[in-house]
């Protein structure tokens, strides 16, 4: 069995926002040589997700709506870690709904997804270079 590691490094201008990874992954598989298998894909840091959905800019949108409805960003003082000086609380609740990490199938070398299926790297407390890491093992 080969084993596969790289960071995908990001800094995403707003405090949140959705990057498809697709492509990078898909070049993280080319590069591991692997052609059956699993790629795992997490986000390293306690305020980003990564997630599968379509790549659809209203649903985006929504997505950003329905998280900031049900963890709001202000007031900051509604959350007691915020208390510790940052303002970021609602981000680590906007990851914990979205998820830490995916797995996708690699069948024939190539990502098995089903139809509309990409992977996107969620950032909810932006404007910082953050990571995510791409971990493939198989044959």
């Amino acid at each position: 069995m080969k084993s596969y590691r790289k960071e995908l490094w990001f800094n995403v201008a707003e405090r949140r926002g959705f990057v498809n990874i697709t492509p990078q992954v898909d070049g993280c598989l080319r590069e591991s040589k692997i052609k059956e298998g699993l790629v795992l894909v997490n986000a390293m840091h306690i305020t980003a997700s990564v997630f599968i959905n379509d790549d659809e800019r209203g649903l985006h949108q929504d997505y950003d709506d329905w998280l900031e409805q049900i963890a709001p960003h202000e007031p900051v003082g509604r959350y007691r870690h915020n208390r510790t000086g940052e303002d970021n609380a609602d981000a680590h609740l906007k990851r914990q709904v979205m998820g830490r990490e995916v797995v996708v199938a690699v069948s024939e070398g190539r990502l098995d997804f089903g139809p509309w299926e990409q992977i996107f790297y969620g950032e909810f407390d932006g404007r910082r270079r953050k990571r995510a890491l791409v971990k493939i093992i198989g044959e």
